[in-house]
């Protein structure tokens, strides 16, 4: 075999290991789990099994289909409109120091006031509608996103923006052309820390007052003393919020191409 056959050979026994050992940790932890609730003989009810999980995951699959899109829905819901609402108040914060200075304050003591103490108002404001669970998700992602598309907008370097004005550039064409591309990565950013945060919400809203959803689910199993459900649930909900994470990273990669 030649030194170059050889290096191939190298490179991809280095890759194959860089990619599988990753799920190699993985699978040990679940063995490890596993070997140690059987041999410590950990009742089901305080800490099951993988092998538990998954047999009550497979049993009760219906149920936890409809409540993980149950959460789904107001995770995306309350997502979409934090970003809808946080958008127009980033360009008028950091275009405006005036709003700055009125607005932001008040969006800071908004964001200090824990989500857990406000869900049970929206809840008895709003009602048990699937609304108030979105509201809920919606106060819980729109800070993120605020404040990097503030900071975004902001990191314009000051030498461009010199340039475009020297050469006679219009505000709207300084933002369209400048603010805007350099905001882009501070916003995915922004949207990949709110949308973990998303998950978090609903799953706190429907803690509060709910009928479905994978927080109710946990809720009413471990009632129950049904440990495995409720694994499962939080299996699912990690799920969920990783495959989100993952869902704006793969947008960010299609829309921003001029990073490295």
């Amino acid at each position: 075999m030649t030194s170059s056959s050889t290096g191939r050979v190298a490179d991809m026994i280095s890759r194959f290991i860089d990619r599988a050992a990753t799920p190699l940790i993985y699978l040990a932890l679940l063995i490890g789990w596993e070997l140690i609730c059987d041999a410590l003989k950990i009742p089901t009810w305080i800490l099951p099994a993988p092998l538990e999980i998954y047999h009550s995951a497979v049993k009760w699959a219906p149920e936890l289909a409809s409540n993980t899109l149950v959460t789904l829905r107001e995770t995306v819901l309350g997502f979409v409109l934090a970003i809808a609402l946080s958008l127009p108040l980033a360009i008028l914060i950091s275009l405006n120091p005036l709003a700055r200075r009125i607005i932001y304050p008040i969006l800071l003591g908004l964001q200090s006031v824990p989500k857990v103490a406000v869900a049970p108002l929206i809840i008895l404001w709003f009602g048990l509608s699937e609304w108030p669970k979105i509201l809920v998700v919606v106060l819980v992602c729109f800070f993120p996103i605020l404040v990097n598309m503030v900071a975004g907008f902001e990191a314009a370097p000051k030498t461009m923006l010199d340039l475009m004005r020297s050469l006679g550039a219009s505000p709207h064409m300084v933002f369209r052309r400048l603010r805007v591309p350099v905001a882009l990565p501070h916003f995915f950013t922004g949207c990949k820390v709110a949308v973990t945060f998303a998950v978090i919400g609903a799953v706190i809203s429907e803690f509060v007052a709910a009928q479905d959803g994978l927080g109710y689910l946990i809720l009413t199993s471990t009632a129950q003393s049904q440990t495995p459900l409720a694994f499962a649930a939080i299996a699912l909900l990690t799920v969920l919020s990783i495959a989100l994470f993952h869902g704006i990273e793969f947008i960010e990669r299609r829309v921003i191409d001029w990073t490295p």
